[in-house]
């Protein structure tokens, strides 16, 4: 790969992990798998996810009010948001912010975690750590495991790679 190539498929890394719903847990393996180097690769999609998860965070009460005004219009819940109550019901702060981000995605996570009572530093430090702590295990999982059986993968590969 060349330089710009390779500049440019980490900036996509960082772009896309940026995107709520895309999530770097996801998006780091797969990186890894198209044949990015895991560190960087981590490190920028972790960088990415959390800045728009802190964005979420910082402006919660505009978001809040932003919610109210929906939730007159639509005058019913949403399904994502009712699971994530069960899950907050069930295990709180931290259960909501580790398991949360593979079934509503980080950003709703912290939303909804700040929604149901959450302080904007408690769910800071769970979502960092969540999002951090999956997204190194799912790295080095991808890096250890396609580097031990030598796949390739050039679908994925395309994504990431100029021909």
């Amino acid at each position: 790969m060349e330089f710009m190539e390779l500049i440019w498929a980490y900036l996509l890394v960082f772009l896309l992990a940026a995107i709520p719903f895309v999530e770097a847990i996801y998006l780091t393996p797969i990186a890894v798998v198209a044949g990015l180097s895991p560190a960087p690769t981590f490190l920028l999609a972790v960088l990415g996810n959390l800045l728009t998860v802190y964005f979420v965070i910082l402006f919660i009460e505009k978001m809040k009010q932003w919610r109210k005004k929906k939730k007159e219009e639509l005058g019913k819940a949403e399904k994502r948001q009712e699971r994530a109550q069960r899950i907050w019901k069930k295990y709180g702060l931290p259960g909501l912010t580790i398991i949360g981000p593979f079934f509503i995605g980080s950003h709703l996570v912290a939303f909804l975690s700040l929604i149901f009572g959450g302080t904007k530093r408690k769910v800071t430090l769970w979502m960092t750590i969540s999002i951090v702590g999956w997204s190194l295990l799912l790295t080095i999982l991808a890096a250890l495991g396609f580097e031990i059986f030598e796949v390739e993968n050039p679908f994925i590969e395309q994504f990431f790679t100029k021909k």
